[in-house]
């Protein structure tokens, strides 16, 4: 019987992570999740949880070599942690956009760098970054995180054709609005200027409905052209659109 294959999901606990987390469990693979803080929150069953904080480096550092330490090896990594900030492109303080980049974008820069060692070694491995169709449709008052996103798009591609000689593949999904809890989560600036209030509430109000009516997150966790094309909101571009496809099957080969 072939050895599981090893995933590692940050951002496991809820979302396209969780169902990304479920999909592979029942396809037999040792999944591992991170989060900043893994017992304030309800896991799910069979997945293994690091505390990991995709903004430092010592965290991502530690958070991998303790995976590396127990499994031994790493397949596929799947970047999904991230926030939205709320708030326009004036309002918005430099520190604040600092931190929505420093999380979606160099978040996944840093988990990319700590487990490339590994794949390079192995001779295998599979990135799977989570964009957003905010990367080439941005909508107002997102603007910061629709510019993390097209960074880690842009970056992906450089990236996709330095690794592949090494038989690792990068893939990025640019989802469209879906029922997460990204809204949720949603951080606000904290100063916003008067001129701006109608525009933004308005803005704030369609983006919350577009959430609420968004399209299941199991579609993404799936993988599932057919699922892409029943469902047209839930728009979905990969690169490799057989990346998921391919890790539902733990026997399958990683080549490009």
């Amino acid at each position: 019987m072939p050895e599981s294959r090893v995933v590692l999901i940050t951002g496991a606990s809820s979302g396209f992570g969780r169902e990304t987390a479920r999909l592979l469990l029942s396809r037999g693979f040792k999944v591992y999740g991170t989060s900043r803080n893994p017992s304030a929150k309800p896991q799910e069953s069979g997945v293994g949880m690091l505390a990991l904080d995709v903004d430092s480096d010592d965290s991502v550092k530690n958070g991998v070599k303790e995976l590396l330490d127990e499994t031994g090896r790493l397949d596929i990594l799947v970047n999904n942690a991230g926030y939205v900030l709320t708030g326009g492109a004036e309002e918005t303080s430099i520190a604040e956009a600092k931190a929505q980049l420093e999380t979606d974008f160099f978040g996944p820069v840093r988990m990319t760098k700590a487990v490339l060692p590994t794949m390079r070694k192995q001779g295998a491995g599979q990135i799977v970054n989570i964009s957003s169709l905010a990367a080439v449709l941005p909508v107002p008052f997102e603007g910061y995180y629709a510019a993390a996103k097209a960074a880690l798009l842009a970056w992906s591609e450089a990236l996709r054709h330095e690794v592949k000689s090494f038989g690792i593949k990068v893939s990025v999904i640019e989802p469209g609005f879906f029922k997460t809890n990204l809204g949720n989560t949603r951080k606000t600036t904290k100063y916003t200027i008067r001129d701006y209030d109608e525009l933004r509430q308005r803005a704030t109000a369609e983006l919350d409905e577009d959430f609420e009516n968004g399209a299941d997150p199991r579609l993404v966790g799936d993988g599932s052209p057919d699922h892409h094309e029943q469902e047209p909101e839930a728009r979905v571009r990969c690169w490799q659109r057989e990346a998921l496809q391919d890790a539902k099957t733990p026997d399958a080969p990683v080549n490009n």
